[in-house]
């Protein structure tokens, strides 16, 4: 008998983080590379949030605080759902965990049970099957391609729900596409969700704030009030504020699911950071200028890589409404063999003979549930990003 959980096997480590660790790694050893693979913004946590959490500090705040987060953070949290997205919650329905991460987890275990299906537009953010198979549920990836804008249409996810479907995953801006939905896109799917009262919506609207040119971001509960007793809506302060190392996420949602989501926090992680808590109270009731100034930057550093994408032999890359993602289709690369002789059979590979000629590192599209494709991070420097796609452009120009 194997010692560790027949669960474990159920899944798998998480590519983006295995493509990063393999980029740092050849970095390490001397070469020349240029990480695209990761999910964080480069700018640096704004100094009114860095001073909240060392003023925190000075005055001693540095006692556990609730299993789910103390009361001023989630008065805070239920002002900036008022605020930002006419939606109406009381502390007793907030939950404050270590990242978003946690929030998606406690929710999935409190709810799934053995042969529950959960609806997973793909391409997906990696972690989102894992998670549901960690929770005892089963995954049901809902291919949703290019000709679509890479988003579910109200057909597709009518065709998608069974009698044993619990959750739909609902991501806009989208990682890895950065696929947003309009509110006439949004409206169309709640009056679907609305004739399937068993499906409950778990949405993770982490890229909120991260949108560009004319696009509004909405999330289903605002779009449709009627959803509002079967939706958790999720959040976190890790991109908008550039705070993905303090690790907080939050959700707003039905008392009964955020009373069971405590449950299982104050027996695994109990409290986030205190400190990490201070700084997010800051983060959403303090200046939120920052935020346009650097989406102006990531606007700039959008339009770049999509141009130079674009003009590379086999890409085709269109242009996403919002996150800090490109997810160009590489089709048009496969079955060549590169400079370095290695046959480009999957995404997968091109990937691998990417970072290994030419030191950029991006992540394959089967990670993210559909292929053939790459997830591209536009979340570094200009200079860094014309570098890399000048390298990604000759490597294409060099595949026979």
């Amino acid at each position: 008998m194997s010692f560790l959980s027949d669960t474990l096997s159920r899944v798998k480590p998480s590519p983006t983080i295995a493509m990063t660790t393999k980029a740092q790694e050849l970095k390490a050893a001397g070469k020349s590379v240029i990480g695209l693979s990761a999910g964080e913004p480069d700018f640096d946590t704004p100094d009114n949030i860095k001073e909240a959490a060392i003023a925190a500090i000075r005055a001693g705040k540095t006692k556990y605080t609730a299993p789910d987060g103390m009361p001023e953070l989630k008065q805070a949290i239920c002002a900036k759902f008022a605020r930002e997205n006419s939606l109406s919650y009381e502390p007793a329905q907030i939950s404050v965990g270590t990242g978003g991460k946690q929030i998606l987890i406690n929710a999935l275990m409190a709810t799934l049970n053995p042969g529950d299906e959960v609806i997973i537009p793909a391409p997906f953010w990696v972690s989102y099957p894992d998670m549901v198979l960690l929770s005892g549920g089963e995954p049901k990836p809902l291919p949703c391609g290019p000709e679509t804008g890479y988003k579910l249409t109200p057909e597709a996810l009518e065709a998608a729900i069974t009698p044993k479907t619990k959750w739909l995953i609902f991501n806009s801006p989208s990682n890895p596409t950065g696929a947003g939905y309009t509110w006439d896109e949004l409206k169309k799917l709640t009056e679907v969700l609305l004739r399937h009262p068993h499906v409950w919506i778990l949405t993770d609207d982490m890229y909120e704030h991260l949108v560009y040119d004319d696009f509004k971001f909405c999330t289903p509960a605002e779009v449709e009030p009627a959803l509002y007793p079967r939706t958790l809506t999720m959040n976190g302060v890790s991109k908008a504020y550039a705070m993905t190392g303090w690790r907080i996420g939050y959700a707003g949602g039905p008392v009964e699911l955020i009373s069971a989501m405590r449950k299982i926090q104050s027996q695994t992680t109990s409290n986030p950071c205190t400190i990490s808590q201070w700084a997010s109270v800051e983060a959403l009731n303090g200046t939120q200028d920052f935020i346009a100034t650097n989406n102006i930057a990531f606007k700039r550093r959008r339009d770049l890589v999509v141009s130079m994408l674009n003009q590379a032999e086999g890409i085709d890359c269109p242009t996403p409404e919002g996150a800090f993602y490109v997810y160009p289709q590489i089709g048009g690369c496969l079955g060549k063999t590169s400079k370095g002789g290695k046959l480009l059979s999957t995404d997968e590979d091109f990937c691998n003979a990417l970072l290994d000629e030419t030191g950029v590192a991006v992540v394959f599209g089967a990670a993210f549930g559909l292929s053939p494709a790459v997830r591209v991070s536009y979340a570094t420097s200009d200079e860094a990003l014309k570098d890399a796609c000048t390298r990604i452009g000759e490597f294409c120009a060099g595949l026979r």
